[in-house]
């Protein structure tokens, strides 16, 4: 049999299993099923992250929006979430209400209806997930606080689903409470309600986008526990509480990584994929953020999975990310259940992790690999407590309804450090002898064995050079539908839009919001509104 250099420096590392102990890991069925799989996600917001991608020529986008959301070809992510745009500063800018007021309605603002049909286009089972960070002023009712009558945060809600349904059928699975603020019980569970008298059962309410604060009054309050699906928290560490897991309901990480997308970022998004489940026992993974594309000046520089903020030039960069998603997202489905602890997941004895992933009917099985070191996978948040990996040989006994599996595929990656990347290379059919699979496994690794016969390395021509903002610039606005955001603009403080003016002026760009919106981060937004255009590097 001939291989390609590729495939035969895959099946020496996979195959190769002397000069060390070797230690076997069971996979098998025998004793049940873990957890179910709720999918790997990315994050549009927090806030408009994703404002220059909609600038980019047809071309780029399209091959930026296919890395990120086809089907066994990228990043092929399971999961959007999205900011419920609310005309305040929340962290890359502002993004714009459906409601700048109580008597406004306007659901072609912004450009996450844009990105969410995008999505679908691409993969028609991804799930939609909205959060608002920021409220416009009128829901405080005076007030910098949106509880203080809960019947308009719930109907402000509602108003966003069912105009994502009607004007651009778009069905939101999945909606949360108030990003890494207070939430409040009485309004939870009157969400719960007003979603049910308008048909949105299918709706599932996560909560509360923050810490592990609200598993007390789910523990303590029967309704509160039947008005919540899921429970997301940010930035765990890959720990939960076993207080969360108690509940028996579904764990997410559901804001995570937040890094700057090198290999460091590529191997800390790698390792949270893995150990999120193995040590916190999270089902879902949500990426802070989907897609740098925003203004390298603005905080979190490069915290995405990839990066595309250059439209004028139609530069973009696949970094390492989307390759260490690939590994699971590419070999499974929302709905697949892990294997139980001890039978399929856990923790390497020489340091690193491995899940076990099975499809609903049976007939599958995914095995995701990780032996990231700790210098090479730290995250921005929490800090990440000392640990080592080490070169190691290993053995995976097939056991239960796997036994009589014959042959398996291979994909791997070897982050590396030194300029080159070896990420999701070609995969390889490996034989399984007497139900053992033998791997040899160095540091800064991951692997997937896979009954799977899918996955693709997805790639396009290289796209063009970066080049700097092109100055001087003109835009006159007249080109622009009214409502809309004109492009390389990004808003920092209001919402600004294209709007006609009174006079002879054509077209004009306005600030739309009267009123101090209820904040998620406190900015000046009592003296001052601000919009940014351009390049930082022209400065």
């Amino acid at each position: 049999m001939f291989l390609t250099p590729v495939a035969s420096y895959i099946l020496y590392y996979l195959c190769t299993h002397s000069y060390a102990e070797e230690v076997t890991y069971p996979v098998d069925n025998t004793s049940g099923y873990g957890r179910r799989f709720d999918g790997i996600g990315g994050l549009s917001g927090g806030g408009a992250t994703s404002v220059l991608l909609q600038n980019y020529q047809e071309q780029q986008r399209n091959e930026i929006l296919d890395y990120l959301f086809k089907p066994n070809f990228g990043a092929s992510l399971h999961l959007l979430k999205v900011e419920i745009g609310g005309d305040a500063q929340s962290t890359e800018g502002t993004e714009a209400s459906h409601m700048h007021n109580s008597w406004d309605e306007n659901y072609n603002r912004g450009y996450e209806w844009w990105l969410m049909k995008e999505a679908k286009k691409r993969n028609p089972n991804i799930l939609l997930y909205g959060l608002p960070w920021a409220w416009p002023g009128w829901i405080g009712n005076g007030t910098r606080d949106p509880y203080t009558d809960i019947e308009l945060p719930a109907n402000y809600i509602l108003k966003w689903i069912l105009g994502a349904k009607k004007y651009h059928n778009l069905t939101i699975d999945f909606i949360g409470i108030w990003n890494e603020q207070a939430y409040d019980v009485k309004y939870i569970k009157l969400l719960r309600k007003v979603l049910d008298n308008n048909s949105l059962q299918h709706v599932r309410i996560v909560a509360a986008d923050g810490g592990w604060g609200i598993v007390n009054d789910i523990n303590n309050d029967s309704d509160l526990a039947k008005a919540i699906d899921f429970i997301g928290v940010h930035y765990p560490g890959t720990e939960s509480v076993m207080s969360a897991i108690q509940t028996g309901k579904q764990l997410w990480s559901s804001e995570d990584y937040s890094t700057f997308n090198d290999n460091i970022g590529g191997g800390c998004w790698a390792r949270l994929l893995n150990q999120n489940y193995v040590n916190g026992r999270f089902t879902g993974t949500i990426s802070w953020n989907l897609i740098a594309s925003y203004y390298d000046a603005l905080p979190f520089a490069r915290n995405g999975l990839m990066t595309a903020n250059s439209p004028w030039s139609g530069s973009y960069v696949v970094n390492s990310p989307i390759w260490m998603s690939a590994h699971t997202t590419q070999f499974t489905l929302p709905g697949w259940k892990y294997l139980s602890h001890g039978s399929g997941v856990g923790k390497l004895k020489y340091g690193g992790s491995y899940v076990s992933l099975v499809s609903p009917d049976g007939k599958d099985l995914t095995i995701v690999i990780e032996t990231m070191s700790h210098d090479h996978s730290i995250c921005i948040r929490p800090p990440l407590p000392a640990y080592t990996v080490a070169q190691q040989n290993i053995t995976i006994k097939l056991g239960g309804s796997f036994a009589k599996k014959t042959e398996v595929t291979a994909w791997y990656s070897q982050l590396k450090f030194d300029g080159k990347n070896d990420t999701f290379m070609q995969k390889v059919d490996i034989k399984v002898p007497n139900r053992l699979i033998h791997l040899r496994l160095d540091v800064d690794q991951v692997v997937t064995i896979t009954t799977k016969k899918v996955g693709q390395k997805g790639s396009y021509p290289n796209p063009p050079p970066s080049k700097p903002f092109p100055v001087p610039y003109k835009e006159d606005f007249e080109a622009y539908t009214v409502s809309s955001q004109p492009k390389y603009l990004s808003q920092q403080l209001g919402a600004f839009e294209v709007q006609k003016s009174n006079g002879d002026h054509g077209q004009i760009l306005r600030q739309m919001v009267l009123e101090i919106p209820v904040w998620w981060c406190k900015a000046d937004h009592f003296n001052h509104t601000l919009n940014v255009i351009g390049d930082f590097g022209c400065l």
